[in-house]
């Protein structure tokens, strides 16, 4: 299957992250697992795929891993969704400390379930501000299991853009409408060819 640049295009674009959600649309575990598929595809370091997901869609469970978030960082006033904009599931991402885990392994896991929710309808925030000794605890996890990342998951409800970057500030923030607006630097800011092109 061929898929056109526009369209892989607009999946990229729109594979923003979200953080309010519809909470009415529970977000099924086939769902959670098609998700979860996705990363046997994805490559690992040396092949070794340490990483093993979790996934939680029990909205009891989700009570209790919600505390253990922080949501996003450059809006100091906001202290994550409303209980009615909340995630319905979690991915949450572990390593164990026997198998080395590097970062990009699980950088190219979470980016592939985020694409992949995309397709679904659904979108998603990968979230690393996280306080792990009571999400282990609420999880049972046993000793020596890290807690890499969590993706928050459901139906999004709130309208992300991509602005670009001025006079290098690259927080992100809510307008009064409550669109959320994300600075992302040009090309020409970070990619050129070597030797430069002199034409």
């Amino acid at each position: 299957m061929i898929i056109e640049s526009e369209d892989f295009h607009a999946l990229l674009e729109g594979c923003r992250s979200y953080r309010r959600f519809d909470a009415a649309r529970e977000v099924g575990e086939e769902e959670v697992e098609y998700l979860a598929s996705l990363v046997r595809l994805t490559p690992s370091a040396a092949n070794l795929q340490p990483l093993k997901l979790v996934g939680v869609t029990d909205p009891a469970v989700r009570a209790e891993i919600f505390p253990a978030l922080k949501w996003a960082g450059y809006l100091t006033d906001w202290d994550g969704p409303a209980e009615n904009e909340r995630p319905t599931a979690y991915l949450i991402l572990l390593s164990n400390a026997d198998i080395p885990a590097p970062s990009f392994d699980a950088g190219l896991v979470s980016e592939a379930i985020l694409l992949g929710a995309r397709t679904l309808g659904l979108g998603g925030c990968i979230l690393g501000a996280i306080d792990r000794t009571r999400l282990a605890s609420s999880l049972h996890l046993t000793e020596g299991t890290r807690i890499e990342v969590v993706i928050a998951l459901g139906k999004p409800v709130e309208t992300v853009v991509i602005d670009p970057v001025k006079d290098g500030n690259i927080r992100y923030t809510r307008d009064a409408q409550q669109v959320h607006h994300v600075p992302k630097r040009e090309t020409r800011e970070y990619f050129s060819f070597f030797p430069e092109k002199t034409t």
